[in-house]
């Protein structure tokens, strides 16, 4: 069995195992999910240093595809691997009311993103969706409130409806291609799914993943969800959800559906979740919603990118991606001392002044201040639809400037809300676990500054990422060559 198999099976395992500890020891029940977490975190480093940047497939249980099951290891799924492990550490919910069965369901959380960033078949990858569904209801549900039931009841809601679609558009995959391997399929979409049924299990397919990946029009669970949810919670959802639902869509149009027509549905829809999710951010009143609104403005956007044709599509939006990641968790974590009313936040960045100014770094590093990693994200997108030559590109360049315009508009009233003196009625700038959430935050906030220095070399990475990820070729030649099956 090759070790990259651990990254979800020991977190599997833990979950399982957590509830039992936490009654015979809460201290090593509580510790039990961060080791597990770190030790998987070093194992994806020593695969990835090992591999050398060469792509590989394992063929599980002795099956070899397309029969039986198998992870593809290039440096995309690695990537998104390590991500969701470190980003399910640093949100880990360390409160000492934290109960087991919250720490069971971040760690399946945690097993079943890995399993969904490496499978290789479209069956797994279902499989792996509907677990991270199941973690997040409970995740969201978690605080116990009125509230929180409410809009867990939604999410699960609108989450079935899109398990449903995306069922649908896969049945109709295979009844058009008669397998579900992706690497098979990579070869026989040309003639089997380049047809009006083929681009139909597309949009199905593109509108049930779409929920997790916040997309128009099934993401109006987003702003109940976030405002009733731990900080955490919003954190772990809007970062690292969201772009796992992202990933899953990008693999299937590089190496399923490379139409035109298919690119052009997620831009259009980009463009909707764009323009409907800044100007109800615009227009929200607490720092929650307007963050979850933002969120779903933000995650536009990086469609809007990936539907950009060729390796220029997939390298913006990789640094979009992962720019949000990092940048949205540390926001929340942020509204957590902040939560409520907007105009009742006077004076909050002055009471805490490490707060205020990081609140400020993530918000211009959001807008594209140069020379913050969200520029040269977003100086990318621009390159990438300023090149294209249909005019509904040129429109979705119009979109994005008017989406800064906007976003920078509502981040900036909200600064000066925090710098202006406080009035009779802000709120007090207080919480029992502030300190775990500043911390959190100022190690978000350091790796963007790090990003930043290090932009060259990150970029030249990210790039290299792209082209290895938008071969179709590599991905079945990786798969099917007995030489690189382990």
């Amino acid at each position: 069995m090759n070790t990259i198999v651990l990254t979800v099976v020991l977190p599997l395992l833990a979950a399982f195992v957590v509830p039992a500890l936490s009654r015979v020891s809460p201290l090593l029940g509580r510790l039990l999910g961060p080791l597990t977490l770190a030790y998987a975190i070093l194992l994806t480093l020593q695969i990835w240093l090992g591999m050398e940047g060469k792509p590989y497939s394992v063929a599980l249980g002795g099956f070899q595809p397309p029969l039986g099951i198998n992870f593809y290891v290039d440096q995309l799924s690695l990537l998104f691997t390590f991500l969701t492990l470190v980003t399910s550490l640093l949100l880990w919910p360390w409160r000492n009311e934290t109960e087991p069965r919250q720490y069971a369901l971040t760690l399946l959380l945690a097993a079943s993103a890995c399993g969904l960033a490496l499978s290789g078949d479209l069956f797994n990858i279902y499989v792996f969706y509907e677990l991270i569904s199941v973690a997040s209801f409970g995740l969201a549900a978690a605080t116990r409130s009125g509230a929180s039931f409410a809009a867990s009841l939604r999410y699960l809601i609108l989450s079935g409806l899109g398990s449903v679609l995306a069922l649908c558009g896969i049945a109709i995959v295979y009844l058009q291609s008669g397998t579900l391997n992706l690497a098979q399929l990579s070869q026989l979409a040309p003639e089997t799914l380049n047809t009006p049924l083929g681009m139909s299990a597309f949009a199905l397919i593109l509108l049930g993943v779409g929920v997790k990946g916040e997309l128009f029009p099934v993401n109006s669970w987003v702003p109940e969800v976030y405002a009733a949810a731990s900080s955490r919670v919003s954190g772990l959802l809007a970062g690292l959800v969201s772009k796992l639902a992202v990933l899953v869509i990008v693999r299937l149009l590089v190496l399923l559906f490379q139409q035109e027509s298919a690119l052009q549905l997620m831009l259009i829809l980009g463009l909707l979740g764009t323009i409907s999710g800044e100007l109800a951010a615009w227009r929200a009143k607490d720092m929650n919603r307007m963050l979850a609104f933002s969120s779903i403005g933000q995650l536009g956007v990086i469609f809007i990118a990936f539907s950009i044709p060729g390796e220029t599509g997939l390298f913006a939006g990789l640094a979009l991606s992962l720019h949000h990641l990092l940048v949205k968790p540390a926001l929340f974590l942020l509204a957590e001392r902040w939560r409520g009313s907007l105009a009742g936040l006077r004076g909050a960045g002055l009471a805490s002044p490490v707060a205020g100014g990081m609140f400020v770094l993530l918000a211009l590093s959001l807008v594209g201040m140069p020379p913050l990693p969200g520029f040269w994200a977003k100086f990318l997108l621009f390159t990438g639809l300023a090149a294209q030559q249909s005019v509904i590109y040129q429109v979705a360049l119009g979109v994005v400037l008017l989406s800064i315009v906007i976003e920078a508009n509502y981040l900036f009233r909200v600064v000066m809300n925090l710098f202006q003196p406080a009035g009779d009625n802000s709120v007090a700038v207080t919480s029992d676990h502030g300190w775990l959430n500043l911390g959190t935050t100022f190690l978000l906030s350091a790796l963007l500054i790090a990003g930043m220095l290090f932009m060259g070399p990150l970029g030249a990475w990210l790039e290299e990422v792209a082209i290895q990820a938008a071969d179709p070729v590599l991905y079945f030649d990786t798969v099917f060559s007995v030489s690189a099956i382990h």
